[in-house]
């Protein structure tokens, strides 16, 4: 099984980039999309619904803003749309698809970077997240959150570790909650599973040439619950076009939804 997740930093601008051409020729099963910026009423031409695909949106309730999208090849039992959480289930951040004892997810953590009143924010969908995630352990299906997480991890996970301590995406906070979720939580990482290497990067800032120096932060991630860690053959970012200021995060998989 092969899963892509990209923040498409708008779904129409990607399109327009070529992102609906590049797709067909991925062989991916499932596509999790974040940052769709629209509403599902502006999507009526045929391209945002691609050829085999079974497509799901979940918008934001402010137009341009936010919003998540899955593609599978196969039909999937159902999907949820929503956490829950009322503030940011208006602002269209997460999506699920189940297949049999499998389901997976787009998510589109919120950014705190542009101002102290979003940060909060991101603190709030944080304390909220954790226990869900706490509470999806408990279940017998296996997870694969795919999405814009807007956390770099580890200092390997970005650039310039040192001047972004203090900046959202970096801060102490926000990794000491990455170091629960795939510590005592036992969540697993899937492109460290098998790429340990550094400048693995999935997005760039549009400022300063980061993309031609390749100055980014990893901040998009397929998290899978511990039951498929083992089940991971291959990870890529493709970065041979550009659809958006992220990335596509390619995940293949040794999966069966149906014999798990």
């Amino acid at each position: 099984m092969r899963i892509i997740s990209l923040n498409a930093n708008g779904i129409r601008a990607a399109a327009r980039k070529g992102f609906f051409d590049w797709l067909p020729t991925t062989g991916a099963d499932v596509v999790c999309i974040q940052e769709t910026k629209a509403q599902e009423h502006q999507l009526g031409d045929a391209v945002f619904r691609p050829e085999g695909y079974h497509c799901y949106y979940f918008d934001a309730e402010k137009k341009g803003y936010s919003g998540v999208a899955v593609y599978a090849r196969r039909e999937p039992d159902s999907v949820i749309r929503g956490l829950g959480f009322d503030e940011f289930d208006r602002e269209g951040r997460y999506i699920e698809a189940r297949f049999g004892k499998l389901s997976v997810a787009s998510l589109y953590l919120p950014s705190g970077s542009s101002s102290e009143e979003r940060q909060a924010a991101k603190f709030r969908f944080l304390d909220q997240f954790m226990p869900r995630l706490k509470n999806l352990r408990r279940r017998r299906r296996e997870y694969v959150l795919c999405g814009d997480w807007n956390i770099a991890h580890r200092q390997i996970d970005l650039k310039n570790w040192r001047s972004n301590q203090k900046n959202s995406g970096f801060l102490p906070e926000e990794r000491a909650w990455m170091d629960e979720l795939f510590g005592p939580r036992r969540y697993v990482d899937a492109f460290r599973v098998v790429n340990q290497e550094p400048d693995q990067y999935t997005w760039w800032s549009n400022r300063g040439r980061a993309w031609d120096k390749n100055v980014g932060w990893r901040i998009d991630y397929q998290v899978l619950t511990p039951g498929l860690q083992d089940r991971v053959r291959g990870a890529s970012i493709y970065k041979d076009e550009r659809f958006s200021d992220h990335a596509p995060l390619t995940i293949d998989y040794d999966l069966d939804p149906d014999v798990l």
